[in-house]
């Protein structure tokens, strides 16, 4: 059974809020309004509970939903989303910084902390743990007012043949990915030189930290954010 919590005079559930931070999600790596289908994606579900959910959160005024049109949040629906995606990041941070979790090890854990809905709980682990700014993923934590911590980064696939850089966040966060980072010696903070790039598939051979050479594939240079050095 979904969890209820109250917001701006009316119940919202658990899962109602996951919805609304999918959305958020989408439009934030898409750059668009969020389809049904991208959201039953994201949320492993069938297009038909999707229309049923928005039009249920569209009632409470948390979405802009019109058909074939997309999803956009509402001002009301964007705070709700900004905030459990503030405590989820915190909680990252607590998990791999505190009790020493694996980054492979910590989303799910966070998907259940997020929801509880205390703000001065929130508030205080913000400060304990030194106010960060981003998660063990690279991933920008907003503040208290809701606002996120900008960077210049680019994707590994879009560096140029003997630019280096440093691992600053990886866009896919399964856990098989990371394991696989971690097999490679690649994590936040991770020096990248690429030496050479494939033209047949487009694979990267990078060095790493000055140290070994490795091979990469394409579908893992679009997954890792770098910030140039040189």
């Amino acid at each position: 059974m979904p969890k209820y919590y109250c917001y701006f005079y009316f119940m919202i559930s658990s899962t109602e809020e996951n919805y609304l931070k999918a959305i958020f999600k989408i439009a934030e790596n898409e750059k668009d309004n969020a389809s049904t289908n991208s959201i039953a994606k994201h949320l492993a579900t069938s297009p038909a509970s999707v229309t049923d959910m928005l039009k249920k959160l569209s009632r409470k005024e948390l979405i802009n939903y019109k058909k074939y049109k997309g999803v956009t949040l509402t001002q009301a629906g964007s705070k709700i989303a900004t905030k459990l995606i503030r405590r989820h990041r915190l909680w990252e941070v607590f998990l791999v910084n505190k009790l020493k979790f694996s980054w492979d090890k910590v989303h799910e854990i966070a998907e259940e902390l997020e929801h509880i809905p205390y703000d001065e709980l929130i508030n205080r682990l913000d400060i304990y743990l030194g106010q960060p700014k981003f998660d063990p993923h690279g991933d920008p934590i907003p503040n208290a007012a809701g606002k996120f911590t900008l960077r210049n980064q680019v994707l590994l696939s879009d560096l140029r043949v003997l630019e280096t850089g440093i691992v600053i966040g990886v866009k896919e966060h399964d856990a098989p990915f990371l394991q696989y980072l971690t097999s490679l010696s690649i994590k936040l903070g991770t020096e990248v030189k690429l030496m050479d790039k494939i033209e047949f598939d487009q694979s990267m051979k990078i060095e790493i930290d000055q140290k070994e050479t490795i091979h990469l594939s394409e579908k893992v240079s679009n997954n890792l954010l770098i910030k140039l050095t040189r």
